[in-house]
């Protein structure tokens, strides 16, 4: 369930606006009528060594962020956030944290958010619902 999820994010992505990207860029898009738009804002991949503070090795993580902007009729975005832990010291397992958000701008200050967190943390995903302040 949750690879299903993250696989129909991830390609709701490329469906909502199948265009073209150019040396690493994703170029934004609108339509003519105005009402259908997607605009990026921050898409990282990041690949991190793990170490605690006495410089034992803890892993490795590769850190997905993707932060778009969508209209469709009403402006909205559309935030992922994942980590993914591996090669970590013998006895721990492998572990994961994804976090889905659909942010709606109220005013120019507050934010409307619900997120879905799923993760090797919790037993169950967990939804968030809560305000977010702009500064």
């Amino acid at each position: 369930m949750r690879k299903l999820v993250l696989l129909v994010c991830m390609a709701a992505l490329f469906v909502i606006a199948p265009v073209k990207s150019h040396a690493g860029i994703i170029p934004g898009y609108e339509s003519p009528s105005g009402q259908i738009g997607f605009y990026p804002i921050s898409n990282e991949v990041s690949f991190y060594k793990n170490v605690d503070d006495s410089g034992v090795d803890r892993g490795r993580t590769l850190q997905i962020v993707s932060i778009n902007s969508f209209k469709l009729l009403t402006s909205f975005n559309f935030e992922f956030t994942g980590d993914f832990n591996f090669d970590l010291t013998p006895g721990l397992d492998k572990d994961h944290y994804i976090e889905l958000s659909i942010v709606k701008p109220v005013t120019n200050f507050v934010s409307l958010n619900v997120q879905r967190v799923i993760s090797t943390f919790e037993p169950e995903p967990v939804n968030q619902f809560g305000l977010r302040l702009v500064f």
